[in-house]
């Protein structure tokens, strides 16, 4: 199991990033982040300060019960906070998804952050470390069908969408706007593919 063979979240760097485990210094960030309409456009709710509190709080409760999570992206030069992208264990508790068990990629990103290549950046980073140290068969990414920048960034990474494999997110209703979700697939060969060919 995949719970086994991640050890821990390290410390990763890009050209332009620093990509490191979720620190108590980053709660303010991370309730900017998650308090922004822009950013929780294609979410249920939009979370209140005490939410994004509690939401963090679990956050690193899972962070150090499996070692690794969604991690910090900031600013490599200044320091600053952006958001977050990595590798994580997905698990919900309104029931699993059709493609567990599985490793997802997944980001969140400041709106003054977008359009400047930094998600496809840090997703590169972590692919590499997934697939090179972890050896890992395969990362999944998921979005609602409607948020298409996220699914433009899957697509950078040359990650997979089959329509056969969207799925309704488990406990919500079926008519919904917000209750399809497309999944993509990177699987190991492909990924080795790409960075071969």
């Amino acid at each position: 199991m995949i719970e086994d063979v991640i050890d821990k979240c390290p410390r990763l760097e890009t050209e332009r990033l620093v990509l490191r485990k979720c620190e108590p210094r980053d709660l303010d960030g991370f309730i900017r982040l998650n308090t922004d309409q822009k950013t929780h456009e294609f979410f249920r709710s939009q979370p209140s300060i005490e939410d994004c509190e509690n939401g963090f709080q679990l956050g690193m409760q899972k962070q150090r019960k499996d070692g690794f999570g969604f991690a910090v992206m900031e600013d490599r030069e200044s320091g600053s906070f952006l958001g977050f992208c990595g590798l994580e264990i997905p698990s919900y508790d309104v029931g699993p998804l059709p493609c567990e068990p599985c490793v997802e990629i997944g980001w969140r990103l400041l709106p003054e952050a977008w359009g400047k290549g930094i998600t496809v950046e840090a997703s590169q980073r972590w692919l590499r470390f997934g697939f090179e140290t972890l050896k890992l068969d395969e990362v999944v990414a998921y979005t609602v069908v409607q948020n298409h920048r996220s699914r433009r960034v899957m697509e950078k990474l040359d990650m997979v969408h089959n329509p056969a494999e969207d799925f309704n997110f488990p406990g919500v209703a079926a008519n919904h706007l917000l209750c399809r979700h497309v999944l993509y697939r990177l699987f190991k060969e492909k990924y080795l593919e790409r960075k071969n060919g």
